[in-house]
């Protein structure tokens, strides 16, 4: 995980380390026999023979169905139910080829599901780790409101570096768990822009925690790209 520049209510800087938040809970799973189980990836089939090409050399739905019921065309005796361990993921076109150079485009969406624009997709640079600190934006938002809003889908923790840097953090995580609140982090100057994780990737909205434990803490950098809104109030009978 990336470092980051960070600074405090008191608009003091520092570059602190991140690291992610994984959990120490552990799951083997096993059959009515106590056999160590695990999962697997089969191969469906070759796209030769995928339901389009099926299609194109039988025809319609009902010439299909009677090829498999007669043939069994879907199935390829080489490779179908084959297991497969390292994958790449490929591109391909109407033709089923593969495509060597791609452009990504982003469709957002009415709530209705119909396009409201489509636009090409921008390679975004990472900012966490830039000269500019994430600054203190003083914007809090309650525990119980945040995880009621908001749909959390990552986080990282702040760890500190030296002597210097715990205290700077400590001070943090003391200021936000007094005030039993999240507060909202941003890139920029306003601390208004969003953040990026790593270069490509999305960009979220950023919600630190902070908790204390005796001289311990914990901050706690979360991750949001989703926001969520009560729905339109929909008429009733007695409205009409």
């Amino acid at each position: 995980m990336p470092e980051i520049n960070i600074s405090d209510s008191g608009g003091r800087d520092a570059h602190v380390a991140t690291q992610s938040v994984g959990t120490t809970l552990k799951v083997r799973w096993v059959d009515s026999q106590q056999r160590q189980v695990s999962s697997a990836r089969l191969l469906k089939a070759p796209v030769i023979n995928d339901v389009d090409a099926l299609r194109e050399k039988f025809g319609e739905l009902s010439d299909i169905g009677r090829a498999l019921i007669e043939s069994d065309p879907e199935v390829d005796l080489e490779n179908t139910g084959r297991f497969l361990s390292d994958t790449s993921r490929v591109y391909i076109d109407p033709d089923r080829k593969i495509v060597h150079k791609v452009h990504f485009w982003e469709i957002v969406r009415n709530p209705d599901g119909s396009v409201r624009e489509r636009r090409q997709r921008k390679i975004l640079e990472t900012n966490l780790d830039g000269e500019l600190p994430l600054r203190w934006s003083g914007v809090y938002i309650k525990r119980e409101q945040a995880i009621r809003k908001f749909v959390f889908v990552s986080k990282v923790q702040l760890n500190h570096t030296n002597g210097l840097t715990y205290d700077f953090l400590f001070r943090i995580a003391q200021e936000l768990e007094a005030k039993d609140s999240l507060m909202l982090l941003g890139a920029g100057p306003k601390s208004n822009q969003p953040l990026i994780i790593r270069r490509g990737g999305s960009p979220y909205r950023g919600f630190l925690e902070g908790r204390t434990q005796g001289d311990k803490y914990a901050l706690i950098l979360h991750f949001s790209d989703l926001e969520l809104k009560a729905p339109a109030a929909v008429p009733t009978e007695t409205d009409a």
